[in-house]
């Protein structure tokens, strides 16, 4: 016999609604492996198909949640598993999207969405070197230049970018589309506004390319001058399932002066060399400290490491970010530099990037040839 709490939990569950197919969760099939332990903790396994709103997840987690007596919510989101007939031998398998090949790997051509205007994508070989701080400035500073700029924030593990703009509403829905939050005149969309604060990052790789479809596709950025993308670190499916996605004006890499943090970010520009998108430049993150009372620069890190490595590239050096007091600060308070402290030094650096970048991007032979090395 059913529990009083599995019964609390079932309830939960029917009073989620999946609006594409006008039924709760159960009925329609999503929740899978359904448990309750005698402390609490409900384990379940949640389908979620390409066609599915991503704010399911949120929701069903938050319904969980609500139930007196629940302990704790373990959710694994997966696609739906394959309707292959029982006994049939399993499919054989293409290879990885990007195979270890020193030539460029040709994907599915992106479907064309003019709209998005120059869609460049900032990533890094590796986690920690202010990456999401830079894409944030950059769209900032687009915007207070006088261009219509979305900042899609396509860091799924680590989705910091809302606090940094200061906002954590949930997007509205109007009719079947997405309405991004503003802030500094940037357009915004995030993962970290769909899903609790304190919920775990576990995504697969089919999850993470539905979720970079969704925000490109799903929300209603309206008419931009530019995309700025904040990817997650590495090498993996967001970088891949974007570029197949939409067409990308082109990527730039944050590093820090560390021999490390470049290898890494060498990494990273190789693999959008493989998959035809142009490396745009380089960005140099905390390059520096500059003393706040005196000016004066002191190098914390081995210094030249963004310059050998757009040389290495045959990329430009789009600019070397100081370290700077405060600056942490600013951004866990929802103020990006270039607007709190325009005149100091890292907003100043910043500015001069973003100055650069829109030579470059409007650089018609910007296309670079692809490194075969």
């Amino acid at each position: 016999m059913a529990s009083k709490l599995d019964k609390l939990v079932a309830g939960a569950l029917t009073n989620v609604r999946n609006p594409r197919v006008d039924n709760d969760v159960i009925s329609a099939g999503m929740v899978r492996d359904l448990d309750v332990s005698d402390a609490g903790i409900v384990s379940l396994t949640f389908v979620l198909t390409p066609d599915d709103p991503a704010a399911l997840v949120r929701e069903t987690r938050k319904a969980l949640n609500d139930v007196p007596g629940v302990t704790d919510v373990r959710m694994e989101v997966v696609e739906p598993r394959s309707t292959a007939p029982k006994g049939a031998q399993p499919a054989h398998r293409p290879p990885s999207p990007v195979p270890p090949s020193s030539q460029p790997q040709s994907l599915h051509p992106p479907s064309p969405l003019s709209s998005l205007g120059r869609v460049i994508a900032i990533s890094s070989g590796k986690g920690g070197v202010g990456k999401s701080t830079v894409s944030t400035n950059v769209a900032v500073e687009l915007a207070r230049r006088g261009n219509a700029v979305g900042l899609m924030d396509a860091d799924v593990y680590g989705p910091n970018i809302p606090r940094m703009l200061g906002v954590f509403d949930k997007p509205a829905i109007k009719g079947t589309r997405i309405v991004p939050l503003e802030a500094y005149g940037v357009k915004l969309m995030s993962l970290g506004l769909l899903v609790e604060r304190d919920a775990p990052a576990i995504w697969r790789g089919p999850i993470i390319t539905k979720i970079i479809s969704q925000f490109l596709q799903d929300v209603d950025w309206g008419k931009l001058d530019y995309l700025i993308v904040d990817l997650p670190p590495g090498t993996g499916d967001a970088q891949l399932s974007l570029a197949q996605a939409v067409p990308l004006r082109g990527g730039v890499i944050v590093t820090t002066p560390q021999e490390v943090a470049v290898g890494d970010a060498l990494r990273g520009a190789k693999m959008f060399e493989r998959v035809n998108v142009p490396v745009l430049g380089i960005i140099e993150n905390m390059s520096y400290f500059a003393c706040p009372h005196c000016g004066e620069k002191s190098e914390i890190f081995l210094s030249g490491g963004g310059e050998r490595l757009s040389a290495e590239l045959n990329v430009p050096l789009l600019g070397k970010i100081p370290l700077q007091a405060r600056m942490a600060d600013l951004a866990d308070s929802g103020k990006p530099i270039v607007i709190a402290e325009p005149d100091s030094p890292a907003a100043l650096a910043l500015t001069a990037v973003v100055t650069k970048l829109i030579e470059v991007v409007g650089t018609k032979s910007v296309v670079l040839p692809v490194l075969t090395g």
